[in-house]
Parts: structure tokens; sequence; C-alpha cells
């Protein structure tokens, strides 16, 4: 026998409990080391049937060397340099966005670097930028479903997480490719353009590039809500891309700039939509500027500030044809007190404006005219304004018509609804020539529209009540409210009822309220405030119904 053999068979009891311990040791050893090795084997049996991991996906820099430099060291001075030429004022208070232009560089840097001079000192390490699709037609918004972003000073990150959470929250908002990803038809510059500019700004920072595919008011409340839900207590920045008028001659140009700047800066976003739908106003990048004011007034913001405007004649010097640029911050103030100053009328113009108001019912009523207006108005009644003419007689009313938002010069507007009220409400027949002298005239020029986030801001008598929801939009004048002795719930459920929604409809999450003031006077009584008094009117036999398309009555 093996002498192995015998030795451990006639071992001493004590070494045979000890060896058999080490042999046990061992065979569990060697159990849970080819326990490991088939694991193993199994993880790489499963690695070779699956595919590799797909490259990253990474949105070239498709405008460089044609709307600014390819060379790194090139494009960096020359945004630098954008940037430490503006002179901007210090925001007072929490930049919550900002909106800057789009073309080449040479022609709207300038005034994209006020923009981007107001970073200075904001610590952002997200940034949003909302951008309209100039090539590629599609029915939603598109939040890009790559990972990157390059410009020839880097790559910009996709924050992938929030892009997700963002989709989830609106099926209008896709997670797409669309709009990012050059066509056919050209390459899209206009959320490109914005990233250098940001690169130098703020260095490293998340991006989260949005293009808009559709344009209208719904797009945009659907992303601007969307937005504030998300963003609210992060550090994150709004960028809305945007030019302003295209191709028209200078002083034309900077007469419709000045008009959606002002609008901008009163922060009357619907009135913006609505002008931007109609063509009225131009910015290629409406709807991502309304988006904007959309989430950053939920987001706390109390004013839009317009920093700077420039044409491309200011530029090049030829000012045939010019493409309009504008800076804008909106600002969350730590002490906001409304410095917007009040519109008003003297006696001498609301004496033409009545008069204008008659001339256009008895020439359209007498000659199925338009009445010509006179020359040199003065200039308060050629600024832009919502207005709405009222007709009565006997002390009934006979015709209400009027424009909510501001779409044309006040005496235009006057002129117009004044005409529409006598022969085109379809609460009455059409006013006929022996009735004229029988006419008494009133006219409500409006202020612009607020949005209302409390319905306890709401003042009855001195509010007109706005509600808009999908398609469905429902107004009445400040004075209705005090002529039926409504208080202010029966005014919403009125409104809602106006619009043909259900009475509660203005507490839907979908449903936003607009207020606003209006400067009332009539041939009895010339001048009447509703700022800052409330009126009496007699109370109209009519009930209010269906407006005419665009001119809601009151």
């Amino acid at each position: 026998m093996p002498a192995g053999f015998m030795q451990a068979r006639f071992m001493p009891a004590r070494f045979r409990q000890i060896r058999f311990m080490q042999v046990k040791f061992m065979q569990i050893r060697f159990r849970l080391t080819l326990l490991i090795a088939l694991t193993l084997l199994a993880g790489c049996a499963l690695l070779a049937g699956s595919p590799p991991p797909g490259p990253e996906q990474v949105r070239p820099a498709v405008v460089a060397g044609s709307f600014y430099p390819a060379d790194p060291k090139e494009l960096a001075a020359m945004v630098d340099g954008f940037i430490a030429r503006a002179n901007v004022p210090e925001p007072k208070g929490e930049l919550i966005a900002v909106v800057a232009p789009h073309a080449g560089y040479t022609f709207s840097g300038a005034v994209a670097g006020h923009s981007y001079a107001m970073l200075k000192g904001r610590p952002t390490h997200r940034v949003v930028v909302i951008a309209p699709s100039h090539f590629e037609a599609f029915s939603f918004t598109s939040v890009y479903d790559g990972d990157a972003y390059i410009t020839p000073l880097g790559k910009v990150p996709v924050d992938k997480e929030f892009a997700r959470k963002l989709v989830s929250l609106n099926p209008e908002l896709q997670l797409s490719s669309h709009g990012h990803t050059p066509t056919a038809e050209g390459p899209e510059h206009a959320l490109e353009d914005q990233l250098p500019f940001l690169q130098r700004a703020l260095g490293d920072f998340q991006l989260v590039p949005i293009v808009m595919g559709e344009q209208s008011y719904e797009a945009s409340r659907s992303l601007g809500v969307a937005l504030a839900k998300l963003i609210l207590g992060t550090d994150t920045l709004i960028v809305a891309s945007s030019d302003l008028s295209h191709y028209h001659p200078y002083d034309e140009a900077v007469t419709i700039d000045g008009k959606t700047l002002n609008a901008v800066g009163e922060y009357d976003y619907l009135t913006l939509s609505d002008n931007f739908a109609t063509r009225t106003w131009e910015a290629c990048g409406g709807a991502p500027i309304v988006a904007a004011m959309i989430a950053a007034e939920r987001l706390g913001a109390t004013r839009a500030q317009v920093i700077k405007y420039a044409n491309s004649g200011d530029v090049t010097g030829d000012r045939s044809r010019v493409v309009g640029y504008g800076a804008v911050a909106l600002i969350k103030e730590e002490d906001h007190r409304d410095s917007t100053p009040k519109f008003s009328l003297t006696s001498s113009e609301k004496r033409q404006l009545l008069q204008i108001a008659r001339k256009s019912v008895e020439s359209a009523v007498r000659e199925d005219k338009t009445y010509e207006l006179p020359p040199d108005l003065p200039a308060s009644l050629m600024q832009d304004r919502g207005a709405f003419v009222t007709l009565k007689e006997n002390g009934d009313l006979r015709g209400c018509i009027g424009y909510t938002v501001a779409r044309q010069p006040l005496a235009q507007t006057v002129r117009d609804v004044a005409a529409f009220a006598a022969l085109r409400d379809p609460r009455f027949r059409p006013v006929v020539a022996g009735e004229l002298s029988q006419l008494k005239y009133e006219v409500s020029v409006l202020s612009p529209l607020h949005h209302v986030s409390d319905t306890n801001q709401i003042k009855v008598g001195e509010h007109g009540l706005m509600i808009v929801k999908g398609r469905s939009r429902g107004l009445f004048l400040p004075q209705v409210a005090p002529e039926q002795h409504w208080d202010r719930a029966t005014l919403l459920d009125e409104t809602a009822i106006k619009a043909g929604l259900p009475p509660k409809a203005w507490r839907d999450k979908n449903a936003d309220l607009f207020t606003f003031s209006a400067v009332v006077f009539g041939e009895e009584e010339i001048s009447r405030d509703l700022t800052n008094q409330v009126p009496s009117f007699p109370t109209p036999r009519a009930r209010p119904g269906e407006p005419v398309p665009g001119s809601p009555q009151r």
C-alpha cells in the first residue's frame, strides 16, 4: 500500500480530524472557483451574442464657415469681442431667459452679444435653447434625441434625462431629430448659432435643444408650461432664438420691429402670438419667443427688458431690404413695480375718434364705402391699439364689435370696427340710413393683455376679461360686469360661456385668463377712464352672441 495511505490510516485521531477539514476546505474552494469560471464564461457568451454599443449621436456644426468662423481661435475672438463691446444694464433681479438673434455673426453678432453679456455672473449648468425650423416641416415640438451638439469650440452634451422628462409632460413634445439633423432643403442654423456664444459666456453646461415645428399659441403654451414645471428651483437658463422682420425697407422694418418689441416690453405675449400668426408683425422665431415668455412668467419673471435693437442695414449700409434683430432679457425683479406708462387721450383726441366712428358708419351705411381717414392725425391715434366701438339707439345696445389685439393704428381700428358694429354684429339686423341720426357712439381703447395667475387679481368694473382655451375665446369689456350686476365669480362663468365653454372652464389647467383695462368715452360723457373708476351703463337688451372671426364682441 502506498505509504501515504498507511500513514493517514494510522494517524492519531486529532490529526485525522485536521486533515479531513483541510480536504473539505479544498473541495469547497474548488467548487467556488468552478462556479465563478462558469459565470464568467456565460457572461462572455452573452456579450458575444449582443450587438456592440452604438456610436454617440452627435449633431455636427453644419453652418461653421458660413454663419460664423470655422477656426476655433477666430471664432472665440469674434464672440468675445461682441460680448465685451456690449454695454448692458445690470439685471435688477434674476435673469430667467434671453432672446437672441440667429443670423450670420457679421450681421447679428453685435446684437447677440448684448443678450449674452447679460449672463455675466449667472450660475448656469443647463441651457434650454428654443429655435424655429426654417427648412423642415413637422407638426410638433422636437426635443433632440441625440447625445450632443458640436461646434468648432467643442462638444456640448445634451441633458438627456431632462429631455425625457420634458416630453413626458405633453404629447405635443417629442424626442426627435426632426429640425436638428440637416435635410436636403438645408441645414438648420437657428439653434446652432447660439452655441458658440453660450460656450464663451458660460463655459461648461448641459444643453436641451428644442426646435418648434408648430408655431401656434397652443404649441408655445404647451412648451412654456412644461418647461416651467421642470425648471423651477434649478439654475437653468432659457434662450429663445429669433430674428425679427425680414426684407423690408429700413424705415418700415424699424416701425414693424418697434411694434413687436413694444409688445414684448409690455409682456403681452397673446397679442404677439396673434399678430405673428396673421403676419401683422414678423419674427421667424415668434413661437420660441412666446414659449420663453410663458415659461419665464410662470417662473416668476415680472419684466421684459429690450436691451438692444438693430438691423442688417446698420451693418452693411444697404437699407433697401433689411432683417431686424433684438436682444431681450426676461427678469424676475426683486422689487417689481409696474412702470409702464398708462395710455391716455386728450379730450380733442377722443372727439376725433368719435367723429371717425360716426363718419365710418355713415359712409358704410349710405354709400357702402370705407371712410378715408384724415391726414396728419396725432401720434397717439397712430399707435397700434385694440379697441371696440359700441352703438346705442334710444339707450339700447345696437351693436358692438372690436379688435382685442393691437394689430393696426388706433384710428384705423376705430374706423373699421365701427362699420362692423353697424353692419356685421350677428345679434342685430344691419343699421339702415333712417337710424343714423338716432345712434350714439362709445369707444373703448384697450390696454395690453396680461395673464392672470390668480383670479383674486381680477377687479370687477376695472378689468375686462378674456378666456383662451385651445381655439375657443370669449371676452367682456370692463363696463359689462357692472351693467349686468355681476360679481367676480359670475364674470368668470359668463366669460367661459361667451367662449362656448362650460361655465367652470376657467378652472381648467389648459385655460388661460387675461385682463385688460380700457379708456372708455362716449358722445354724452366725453371723458371716462375705467382704469380709475367704475362705469355705469344701461343694461343691454340683447345677450352677447358669437363674435365676428378675429373681432370678438364685448
